[in-house]
């Protein structure tokens, strides 16, 4: 049961906040502005490794890229001929596909283009049959290139998703896209690769066509990608680059892809951090002006002060109404703050279709901490509306 002087407390407390709205608002966005920043980094950042896990999930972490590593001054290195066999070794090591990164090649929708996608190069990349199957990505319309496109060097072509977009492509539409000033016929697209976004943007063709038409001479791989076991991502990735390269002069390196989505994460860890932390001085600098304008306000309401005062109010309910004021102030700044930033993580993630996180101990350690800031903030003007003296009122009044 609440106590007469604590509703009248409480209701004089209130009063003073309504009777001054736009005082009020004017310390209300402190709280409400460090909190949101606070609750928006914490949770944009969770969304996007939420995401992350999600994507891993689905994609698995085992697939590994082993490529041809610079050695003794090669400016284009390439893995051995029988690269793939060598993998294929390996005991934990389940699939594998070969890929050749062929350079100098201008690629374009149509010869008047050629001079735009000069200074815009898409990647033309050579591959076996297996790409698709290995990635796990299957194709959003028509088919990859098959076997006997390959034995009879067919100019055929499939090209990444994002390079679709970019050339404006129809599911199923007779195309043909000109690569060194020789047309090829599309016959597929590639869904995206969330694990090698570079793979979006490029044109694919087979070995043989890329031997035929742009090599002349044997063609080796420069990049292989695996499948692993399931939990022996590590020791498989440690194995390719002695198979791969079994003491010979071409050095072979390897990553893990999973590992590069983690790093990404990482580094929106410190985005987070660093966002957060300007929350935190945003909330501090509100607890400043809390300050300012709660000192400003003890000397505007001087004479309600001297009033109750002189009715036999105590210096500590004078400055319970102040703290009073403080804390509410902080309580309804920490909910809009939370509500703010909760709707900042929801435009996050529609625009960027990220999985909405929000870990149920940020709202009420949001509300918290302006609480907490705001009673700090209002703990010396309380102390100087406590020491007043009906008569001193007067005088500032």
């Amino acid at each position: 049961m609440i106590s007469r002087n604590t509703r009248d407390l409480i209701s004089v407390a209130f009063g003073g906040l309504l009777a001054r709205k736009v005082r009020t608002v004017l310390l209300l966005m402190g709280p409400v502005i460090g909190v949101a920043a606070i609750v928006a980094a914490v949770g944009l950042t969770d969304s996007a490794k939420g995401d992350l896990k999600a994507k891993v999930a689905q994609l698995g972490t085992n697939l590994i890229e082993a490529k041809a590593a610079s050695s003794f001054g090669s400016q284009n290195p390439t893995l051995p001929k029988d690269a793939v066999q060598r993998a294929e070794q390996v005991e934990t090591v389940e699939k594998v596909a070969s890929v050749v990164q062929l350079t100098d090649i201008i690629v374009s929708p149509y010869p008047q283009a050629r001079a735009k996608y000069e200074t815009t190069p898409i990647p033309v990349v050579g591959t076996d049959t297996r790409l698709p199957y290995v990635l796990e990505v299957p194709l959003t319309s028509g088919r990859w290139i098959s076997k006997a496109d390959n034995d009879n060097a067919v100019r055929a072509v499939v090209i990444g998703s994002g390079l679709a977009n970019e050339l404006g492509y129809l599911p199923g539409e007779s195309r043909t896209i000109d690569l060194a000033d020789k047309p090829y016929g599309v016959i597929g697209v590639l869904g995206k690769v969330e694990l090698d976004p570079s793979l979006d943007n490029a044109a694919f063709i087979s070995f043989a066509s890329a031997d035929a038409d742009f090599v002349k001479e044997d063609i080796l791989p420069t990049k292989l990608y695996v499948r692993s076991s399931d939990g022996t991502e590590q020791v498989t990735s440690d194995a390719l680059r002695v198979a791969i390269a079994l003491g010979g002069p071409k050095e072979v390196a390897t990553e893990i892809k999973a590992e590069a989505l983690e790093l990404a994460a990482q580094s929106d860890r410190q985005l987070q951090l660093i966002v957060a932390s300007m929350g935190l001085l945003a909330i501090i600098v509100g607890g400043i002006g809390i300050a300012n304008v709660m000192s400003i306000s003890v000397i505007q309401r001087s004479t309600e002060i001297g009033i109750r005062r002189a009715l036999g109010h105590t210096r500590r309910t004078i400055a319970q109404q102040f703290l009073l004021e403080a804390m509410v102030v902080g309580f309804i700044g920490g909910i809009l703050g939370v509500m703010l930033g909760a709707f900042a993580i929801l435009v996050g993630v529609w625009l960027s279709g990220w999985v909405f996180v929000l870990q149920n101990w940020i709202p009420p350690a949001g509300v918290l901490l302006a609480m907490v800031v705001s009673i700090v903030a209002g703990l010396y003007p309380a102390r100087r509306a406590a020491k007043l003296e009906p008569l001193e009122t007067l005088r500032l009044g």
